[in-house]
C-alpha cells in the first residue's frame, strides 16, 4: 500500500494522465453521457422517510396494520370557517366542490355535507339504511339553516369528521385511492387538479378554504424539495465561484473549476438514478455538497500549478508536479471526508444508508475529476501570465497568520484554558439537547400549507393519524358488547390527552346505530345495554348492506381486528413518550394481555420511533467515523501517539457544536444528526495537512520542535484559511432553505468547520509544543506509511537546512 501511494507511483499517474489526455477526456465524456442517461430513473420521494430497519418490530406491526386495513395516510381535508357558508348559494357551491373532486379517478370517495348519510331504521327489513342527509338539490335559506342546526345538534357521530363545535368549522374529507397515495399520480392530482379547483372556488365564493392532510402536506413538501435542489446548486455555484475568483483573480481558473464541479453534480444525479434511489430531503443536498467539497480540491491543484509556473515557467514540469505533489494529499483528505459520510452506510436506516453510499461515492468521484480535468485543460492553454499570478504575492492574509503565531508562541496557556472552558460549557449544553421526532418541525413555517396545519390542529386537534389496532384473538370478537365497552373506555382515555383528537372506531357506529334505533334522538348516542344488544347489534352488523358496508373501514373481514383512528398534533418525541408512558398501563388494565393484543402504529409514530433509533445509532456512527479516521492517521504516521494529537482538536469543535445545539434549542433530529459525522470527516483534513508538514519540517530542522511548529504553521495556515472560508460560505448556502432542518445543518456545519480551523491552527500546534518530549522524536515520527507531502519536498527542505 505504501508503494501504491509513493512518490514514484504518483509520477507514473502523472505520466499516464498527461500522455493520454484525449482518451481520458473521451472517457469522462462517455461516463457523463452514461450517467446523464440514468437521470430518467431519478424519483422524488412521495412518502415520509422510514427511519427504522425493515425488520424492526414497530415496522412489522405497521405492515400488519396495512395488510388488514390498507394505507392509512390517504385523507385530505378541506375546511371553511365562515358563517356565510350556510347561505343557499355558497352551501350549494361547497357541496358541488366535493362532487367535482369525487369524479376524479384518483379520489376513492369524498365525505361532505352534501354526501352525508343519516342512519334510519327499517323494521320490516330488520336493518338500518343510510339515507341522504340533504334531499333538495337547491335548498332555500330556511332549509339550509335547518341542515346546519341538525348537523351541529343532532349528529354527534360526525363531530370531528365533518364539523368542529369549537367555532362551527365545516370540513370535507377527500379519501384518495390507496394505490396512488405514494406515487407521482398523487402529486399530479394535488398540484394540477386539487389546488387550482380550490383556488377557483375561493375566488368565486369569497371564502377562505383551509386544506391539509398528510398526502397534501407530503406533496407540497416534496415540491419544495424539488424547487430547492436547483436553488441550492445555483447558490453553491455562485458563492463558491465568487470566493474562488476573489482568491485567484482569474476568470479562466474560475471557469475551469466550475466545469469540474458541474460535471461532478451531473455524476451525482446520475449515481442516484443508476442506483434507483429516491431524492429525499437528505439526498437532495448531495449535489450542492459536491460543489462545496470539490472547490477546495480545485484550489489546491490550481494554486500549486501557478506556484510551479512562478518558480520555473515550465508548463509540462508544472503539470507533472501538480499531480505528483497534490494528488497524494488531496486523495487522503477526500478519503477521510468520504469516510465521515460512509459511516452512515453501516446504520440499518435505509434513508441514511442511501445518503452515505451516494455521498461517499461522489466525494471520491469529484477528487478523480479534479485530478484529471484541471491538469488536462491547463495543458491545452497558454502559460498563466503575471496578472494571473499576482494573488500568490498578496500579503493581506499575513496579519491573520501573524496573530495565529503570536497566540501559539506567547499565549499557549490561554489557548488551553479557553479550550477547557469551552469543553465544560459544551458538556453542560449537551445535557440540554432535546430529541425531536416531529414530522412537521422541519417544514417551511411560512408556507401556506403549514399555516393550514396550525388551523386544523386548533379546530380538529391534529392532522397526523395515530392508529390503534385491537386484536380480540377470536373471530367476530370485535362486535361482542364486552369488547365494545372496553374500546369505548379506551376512546375516552385517548380523548383526555390534549395532544390527541377525538378517536373514531366501530364504537361510534354502534352508538349511532342505537341513536338511529331511537328515531335519531341524540341523547341515545351511546352503546346499547346488555338488554338492548340483541335487537340493536344485528342492525349495526349489517350497516349499509353488502355494497356499502362501512363497518369494513373499522373492522377486518374476520371480525377479529378493530381499528381506532385518532389524530395527533405536531408533538415531539418526548411528549409522545410521555403520552405512551401514561397510556400503556391503563390500556393493559382495560385489555388483559391474555385475551387481547393492542398496538399503537401509524406513520407519525413510526417517524418518531425512527428518530429515537437514529439518536441511539448516532454514537455508533460517530464512533465508527472517529475509529476509522484514527486508524487512517495511525497508519499514515505509523504512530498511535499521533492519534491523540490529531483527534483532540477535531473532537472539541464537535462538542462545542453539540453544546450550541443545546443552548440554542436546536434539537437532535434526522437532519441535524448528520452534522457531526460530516464536520468531523471534513475538519480532520486540516490536521492531516498540518501534521504532514510538521513531520517534514522536523526532518529539515534537525528535530527542533519550536522552529518546525512555527514553520508548519506559517506554511499551512493560508491554505487552511482559504479552504475553510470556501467550506464556511459553501455550507452556509443551505441556510437559505425553507426547511428548518436544512437551515440548522448548514449553519451548524459552517460554524463547526470554522471553529475546527481555529482549533487546528491554535490548539494542535500548542499541544505539539507542550508534548514535544513525548511526540517530537524520531521514534514516534518515523517514516510514514505514505508521503502526504512527497519526497521531493523533503529533499528541498533538507537542502534549505544545509544552506542555513
Amino acid at each position: 500500500m505504501s508503494k501504491f501511494l509513493s512518490f514514484e507511483f504518483w509520477n507514473t499517474v502523472a505520466r499516464i494522465i498527461l500522455r493520454n489526455r484525449i482518451l481520458i477526456l473521451l472517457i469522462i465524456v462517455g461516463i457523463t453521457i452514461f450517467l446523464g442517461s440514468q437521470w430518467k430513473n431519478m424519483k422524488f420521494s412521495y412518502t415520509e422517510a422510514n427511519l427504522l430497519p425493515d425488520d424492526d418490530e414497530i415496522n412489522i406491526q405497521y405492515q400488519q396494520f396495512l395488510d388488514k386495513f390498507g394505507e392509512e395516510g390517504n385523507l385530505i381535508v378541506m375546511a371553511v370557517n365562515d358563517p356565510s357558508l350556510f347561505t343557499p348559494k355558497k352551501f350549494a357551491a361547497w357541496n358541488e366542490l366535493a362532487k367535482k373532486l369525487d369524479a376524479y379517478d384518483e379520489v376513492e370517495f369524498t365525505v361532505s355535507i352534501g354526501d352525508l348519510k343519516k342512519l334510519e331504521k327499517f323494521e320490516e327489513e330488520g336493518r338500518f339504511r343510510m339515507v341522504p342527509f340533504i334531499d333538495e338539490t337547491q335548498p332555500d335559506s330556511l332549509e339550509v339553516e335547518g341542515y346546519r342546526e341538525e348537523l351541529f345538534e343532532r349528529l354527534p357521530f360526525y363531530e370531528g369528521l365533518i364539523y368542529s363545535k369549537k367555532s362551527n368549522t365545516v370540513q370535507t374529507a377527500i379519501y384518495l385511492d390507496k394505490e396512488i397515495v405514494n406515487t407521482e399520480l398523487r402529486r399530479d392530482f394535488v398540484v394540477n387538479d386539487l389546488i387550482p379547483i380550490v383556488e377557483d372556488f375561493e375566488a368565486d365564493n369569497d371564502l377562505n378554504v383551509y386544506v391539509s392532510g398528510m398526502p397534501y402536506i407530503r406533496t407540497l413538501n416534496s415540491q419544495n424539495i424539488i424547487d430547492e435542489i436547483g436553488l441550492f446548486i445555483g447558490a453553491a455555484l455562485l458563492v463558491t465561484s465568487l470566493i474562488f475568483f476573489l482568491f485567484f483573480r482569474s476568470f479562466r481558473a474560475t471557469v475551469i473549476s466550475m466545469i469540474t464541479v458541474v460535471i461532478g453534480v451531473m455524476w451525482a444525479f446520475g449515481v442516484l438514478g443508476l442506483l434507483h434511489y429516491e431524492i429525499t430531503v437528505l439526498t437532495a443536498i448531495i449535489p450542492p455538497l459536491i460543489i462545496v467539497i470539490g472547490i477546495p480540491n480545485c484550489i489546491f491543484l490550481i494554486n500549486k500549478y501557478q506556484q510551479e509556473i512562478q518558480k520555473h515557467g515550465n508548463q509540462a514540469k508544472s503539470l507533472q508536479r501538480v499531480i505528483t505533489k497534490v494528488g497524494n494529499a488531496t486523495l487522503m483528505t477526500n478519503l477521510t471526508t468520504a469516510s465521515g459520510f460512509a459511516t452512515f452506510i453501516f446504520t440499518q436506516s435505509t434513508l441514511l444508508k442511501e445518503f452515505g453510499i451516494v455521498a461517499s461515492i461522489n466525494i471520491i468521484a469529484i477528487f478523480v475529476l479534479s485530478l484529471l480535468i484541471i491538469p488536462i485543460i491547463y495543458s491545452y492553454m497558454e502559460i498563466p501570465k503575471d496578472k494571473h499570478l499576482k494573488h500568490l504575492n498578496k500579503r493581506w492574509i499575513g496579519g491573520f497568520v501573524d496573530w495565529i503565531e503570536r497566540m501559539v508562541r506567547h499565549h499557549r496557556i490561554s489557548v488551553f484554558i479557553i479550550s477547557l472552558v469551552l469543553l465544560i460549557i459544551s458538556i453542560i449544553g449537551l445535557y440540554t439537547i432535546r430529541i425531536s421526532g416531529s414530522l412537521l418541525e422541519d417544514m417551511p413555517k411560512n408556507a401556506g400549507f403549514f399555516k393550514d396545519v396550525e388551523f386544523f390542529e386548533e379546530e380538529f386537534d391534529g392532522v397526523m393519524p395515530l392508529e390503534v389496532l385491537v386484536d380480540t384473538k377470536r373471530e367476530k370478537g370485535v362486535m361482542k358488547l364486552s369488547t365494545l365497552k372496553k374500546m369505548d373506555e379506551l376512546q375516552t382515555l385517548l380523548a383526555e390527552e390534549d395532544e390527541l383528537s377525538k378517536p373514531v372506531s366501530v364504537v361510534n357506529l354502534v352508538k349511532y346505530s342505537k341513536q338511529a334505533y331511537y328515531n335519531g334522538n341524540p341523547k341515545y348516542y351511546q352503546l346499547p345495554t346488555s338488554q338492548e344488544q340483541n335487537f340493536i347489534l344485528p342492525y349495526a352488523k349489517d350497516l349499509g348492506g353488502e355494497d356499502n358496508n362501512i363497518l369494513k373501514t373499522y373492522v377486518d373481514s374476520t371480525g377479529q381486528y378493530a381499528r381506532m383512528t385518532t389524530f395527533m398534533k405536531d408533538i415531539g418525541t418526548e411528549q409522545m413518550e410521555r403520552i405512551e408512558e401514561n397510556l400503556w398501563p391503563k390500556i393493559n388494565k382495560i385489555f388483559p394481555e391474555d385475551r387481547y393484543d393492542v398496538q399503537m402504529t401509524g406513520k407519525a409514530l413510526i417517524f418518531q420511533k425512527g428518530t429515537n433509533y437514529l439518536v441511539n445509532n448516532l454514537v455508533i456512527s460517530l464512533s465508527l467515523a472517529i475509529l476509522l479516521i484514527a486508524l487512517i492517521m495511525a497508519w499514515m504516521f505509523k504512530s498511535w501517539k499521533m492519534i491523540l494529537v490529531s483527534l483532540v482538536p477535531n473532537l472539541l469543535p464537535l462538542l462545542v457544536t453539540g453544546g450550541l445545539m443545546g443552548f440554542l434549542g436546536v434539537p437532535i433530529k434526522p437532519s441535524t444528526i448528520l452534522v457531526f459525522s460530516i464536520a468531523f470527516g471534513i475538519s480532520v483534513d486540516d490536521t492531516i495537512h498540518f501534521l504532514a508538514k510538521y513531520r517534514q519540517e522536523l526532518k529539515a530542522n534537525n528535530w527542533k520542535v519550536k522552529r518546525s511548529v512555527y514553520a508548519a504553521l506559517r506554511e499551512t495556515a493560508v491554505s487552511m484559511f482559504y479552504t475553510s472560508i470556501v467550506l464556511f460560505f459553501g455550507f452556509s448556502v443551505f441556510m437559505i432553505s425553507s426547511f428548518g432542518g436544512t437551515v440548522a445543518l448548514g449553519g451548524l456545519v459552517s460554524a463547526t468547520l470554522l471553529f475546527a480551523m481555529l482549533s487546528n491552527l491554535l490548539l494542535l500546534p500548542s499541544m505539539l509544543l507542550s508534548l514535544q518530549k513525548e511526540i517530537a522524536n524520531q521514534e514516534v515520527l518515523k517514516e510514514p506509511a505514505i508521503d502526504i507531502i512527497p519526497e521531493e519536498d523533503d529533499i528541498l527542505q533538507e537542502k534549505k537546512r544545509k544552506k542555513k
